[in-house]
């Protein structure tokens, strides 16, 4: 009975969305304020998620349930459709439907008088319902399919404005790049398929755990990985697939912060953790210097960024960075630790952005603004929150779960003399808090810099402020555990998901393959990762907060106290200046070397297909138009002469006898007389 309920509440909140989506579609013209159907629905979602969270982790204890039907059954080919629910299934629903649900109430006010205002809250559902199908399912094909919807769903989203060059080209950016990375993974699908004929996670998992190998070497297993890894690496915009994410900011900014904070960006994240038992150690080292250089990559790229929403962009893959980096450093329930605290400090930093953009008339550039906390005190005490969250600070879930991943790391590198990886990490958190109090400082604190913008300011309406004062309030410790220095000891979300390796054999908790973990030589045992992992939490907690405070009061001094002082460096680091400005120019050298060459080549294609295809098609066509012409001619001229010319003789003759064919005997008498005497002259 229970099992059935569980059931029922996963396919009421798989497809309620979609529901809506269908309405709001099809009746939009019809029913009057149908957007409240995508709002209501939402609402219905995030309260049966409620419920299934508190079945499965408070009253089911974290026991892991699955549902599945038989899709496709032939011969020895047999795919299985299904959910999965457990701890991390039931916390990932709550919170993108919690962040669903708050997007869908503050667009209600943000996107009021647009011309497709309906359609709008259509798109989000379609993108929600995706969603979940990432989240609930227990098999990688069944995640593959709705990992392509929601590709598509991000597609019209982004490029929601289209009539804007911009929002279209960001649009078509986004998909493209992430079909790059959504190839490499259906590759390591297609080999973990050929090698266990089954696309279900738990079967592929206890086969590894029994030894089977594709093609019987662990280099394909750890090629499998890397490979499916590349799907992570388009979704969750991480080097060198991340270009796509700053340009997606040309999207409405509640589209922001539903697709580029909790939900489509993290979801190559959640993948990552849920194929976490197959990724073998090389595998694993490979997303961990992936992750580590994309967070330090972007922190430095928001350091000279002037738009609101592109610094939270920048921030946005960093901290991705940071999870793929937890990911591959073993710790990957840190990861999903990060995932959720992340999830509502940045998209409360993406909603109070728009808060700000709209005060300001849709204006984004920071410069342009300044002492918006005088002027909009919800918005900059719940911005200031998040931005702790953010950084680290201590008393905030965001330096729970940060001070988790950065004492992993600093085990990681104790263990396998990879230091290079704790150092990026440490390096980005400080660039963290210092881009991100350089944005408040300038944008909230300092004096207005456009008069006429400060004075007709004015702070949002409740609907938008609502969701702000929800997420800030998400972003203080106490959710998560009650000892706000320790997130090892929590009692919430830390248990949740540190249960989740109660169900993997041992061999697969850290990276294990058949074989061991060896990584550069180093034998590691599970126990050597808790024990290195308990010893580096104090140093680790010690160094993040003296970084976090140090990169705070230097954004304070540079940018409020002494703001002449940026401007002087500025000029003495021209060079360094505009690298930075140009996101290391890493666009213009993807444009140059790829797009601009494939242009090339599609041109040349386009040239032979006309000159050569098309001239041989043409050629061939022209003597064919010649030839027919001749034969017409002759048909004409020579046939047809020839047959006309019979038919005239025939005419000619019949003509001449028609006239001795007169029908009186008495003339054929006379002919006959004649022609007798004739005969006789002749033969006489």
């Amino acid at each position: 009975m229970i099992e059935s309920y569980k059931l029922l509440l996963s396919l009421i909140i798989l497809f309620l969305p979609l529901a809506g989506f269908g309405i709001i579609i099809f009746f939009g013209r019809i029913i009057p304020k149908v957007h409240r159907v995508g709002v209501f629905s939402l609402f219905i979602n995030l309260v049966l998620s409620i419920a299934l969270l508190v079945e499965v982790v408070f009253i089911g204890h974290g026991n892991v349930s699955v549902f599945e039907f038989n899709w496709i059954s032939l011969n020895t080919l047999s795919i299985d459709f299904g959910i999965m629910l457990d701890n991390y299934t039931v916390v990932m629903l709550f919170v993108v439907n919690l962040i669903s649900f708050l997007v869908h109430l503050y667009s209600i006010e943000y996107m009021k008088g647009d011309s497709r205002f309906n359609r709008y809250f259509a798109y989000l559902g379609l993108f929600t319902f995706s969603m979940l199908g990432i989240v609930f399912t227990h098999n990688i094909l069944m995640m593959y399919i709705f990992w392509e919807l929601v590709g598509l769903s991000s597609y019209l989203l982004i490029g929601f404005w289209f009539e804007k060059d911009s929002a279209a080209n960001a649009a078509k950016k986004a998909f493209l790049v992430n079909r790059i990375g959504d190839i490499g993974m259906f590759l390591g699908i297609l080999i973990l398929f050929v090698t266990y004929n089954t696309f279900t996670f738990s079967s592929i998992f206890e086969q590894i755990g029994m030894g089977t190998l594709p093609f019987g070497s662990e280099f394909w297993l750890s090629v499998g990985g890397v490979l499916i890894f590349m799907g992570a690496v388009g979704k969750s915009a991480q080097f060198p697939l991340h270009v796509w994410l700053p340009d997606a900011m040309e999207g409405p900014t509640p589209v922001s912060a539903l697709i580029h904070a909790a939900t489509m960006v993290a979801a190559g994240v959640y993948m990552l953790v849920r194929v976490f038992p197959l990724l073998t150690a090389d595998a694993l080292l490979v997303i961990a210097v992936i992750g580590a250089f994309t967070a330090f990559l972007a922190a430095t790229m928001a350091l000279t960024a002037n738009d609101i929403k592109k610094i939270l962009a920048y921030s946005t893959i960093s901290q991705l960075g940071y999870m793929v980096m937890a990911i591959g450093t073993g710790f990957y329930y840190i990861a999903f630790f990060h995932l959720v605290t992340h999830a509502f400090f940045k998209a409360g930093l993406f909603l109070g952005s728009g808060s700000v953009i709209t005060a300001m008339h849709h204006e984004q550039n920071i410069w342009k603004m300044g002492g918006l906390r005088k002027k909009m005190p919800i918005t900059f005490a719940t911005f200031l929150i998040s931005t702790l969250a953010l950084s680290g600070v201590p008393f905030t879930s965001g330096f729970l779960s940060k001070d988790g991943i950065l004492a992993g790391t600093f085990a990681f590198g104790q263990l396998t003399g990879h230091w290079i990886i704790p150092l990026l990490g440490f390096a980005s958190a400080f660039l963290t808090a210092f881009y991100m109090f350089r944005l408040v400082f300038v944008a909230f604190i300092n004096k207005p810099a456009d008069e006429y913008s400060y004075e007709h300011a004015k702070e949002s309406p409740f609907l938008m402020t609502l969701p702000l004062m929800v997420l800030a309030a998400l972003s203080i410790f106490f959710w998560y555990s009650f000892n706000p220095f320790d997130a090892n000891h929590g009692v919430f979300l830390h248990d949740i998901a540190t249960r989740f390796t109660q169900v993997l054999p041992e061999s697969l908790r850290y990276g294990f393959s058949t074989t061991g973990f060896e990584l550069s030589h180093h034998e590691i045992t599970a126990e050597a990762f808790e024990h290195a992992m308990h010893g580096a939490h104090i140093p680790a907690m010690v160094t993040s907060i003296i970084l976090a405070f140090s990169a705070i009061i230097l954004a304070w001094f540079f940018y409020h106290k002494k703001p002449e002082i940026p401007e002087l460096l500025r000029h003495k680091m021209t060079m360094l200046h505009k690298t930075l400005s140009a996101k290391w120019y890493i666009d213009e050298i993807y444009e140059s070397v790829f797009v601009n060459n494939l242009l090339r080549v599609s041109k040349f294609f386009s040239a032979f297909d006309r000159i050569v295809v098309d001239g041989i098609v043409n050629g061939t066509a022209f003597i064919t138009r010649i030839i027919a012409s001749i034969s017409g001619i002759f048909d004409v001229y020579i046939v047809d002469g020839l047959v006309n010319f019979a038919a005239f003789i025939s005419g000619f003759v019949g003509m001449t006898f028609k006239r001795i064919q007169t029908g009186r005997v008495q003339t054929y008498l006379i002919y006959a007389l004649f022609s007798i005497l004739i005969l006789i002259i002749i033969f006489k």
